[in-house]
């Protein structure tokens, strides 16, 4: 197997392949395999909803040795900041298998996922764990200051709770962000973020 780094991968992974798919060009079986890895790595609190999330987009897939050990997903939505709607590269699905962990896999998954960011996106977002957040501030994602919110059914309102928790990369050449601001992300059901 050959070994695909992408900008800012640090890893001393042996062994180890990234590939970046999209949706469309997934067969059932790796699907399959991609749930079974979000299942595990989740420890069963992975619902239905949120791999539906992480459908549509590109797929960025760590495997070693044959076997898949990382993903993660990053699918468009909009996010409406100061009256616009900007293009959001909404990063979702990243996991790294229990006993892979700390070796890089984290970070060729996201280095992945960030080209595909900066190429196809005025903005990156992702809500994180307390167990991911490392690992994205690490890479130069930041916590947003400002407001969340959602263009709900019946409007605009406000999610506290997604507030200290809701990451934002701004890749060159990117938006223009009042960090003061407000962030509307579009509706969808499940957890909106």
């Amino acid at each position: 197997m050959s070994v695909d780094r992408w900008p800012g991968d640090t890893g001393s992974m042996t062994d180890t392949r990234t590939r970046l798919a999209h949706t469309s060009q997934l067969g059932p079986g790796t699907l399959e395999e991609v749930r079974a890895l979000l299942d595990a790595a989740f420890e069963g609190d992975f619902s239905d909803e949120d791999f539906e999330h992480g459908l549509g987009g590109m797929h960025a897939l760590v495997h070693e040795g044959g076997e898949l050990v990382g993903h993660g997903s990053v699918v468009q939505r909009r996010v409406v900041h100061r009256g616009a709607a900007l293009r959001t590269g909404y990063v979702e699905a990243v996991a790294v298998r229990a006993d892979r962990r700390r070796r890089g896999v984290g970070a060729a998954v996201m280095a992945a996922l960030e080209t595909v960011v900066a190429r196809a996106y005025v903005l990156g977002a992702l809500s994180a764990s307390e167990d991911g957040a490392a690992l994205y501030a690490g890479r130069g994602w930041t916590v947003w200051a400002g407001r969340i919110g959602a263009l709900g059914p019946a409007g605009p309102e406000r999610l506290p709770g997604e507030e200290g928790s809701t990451y934002v990369w701004v890749p060159p050449g990117g938006a223009l962000l009042d960090p003061a601001g407000r962030l509307d992300f579009d509706w969808r059901d499940g957890d909106v973020l």
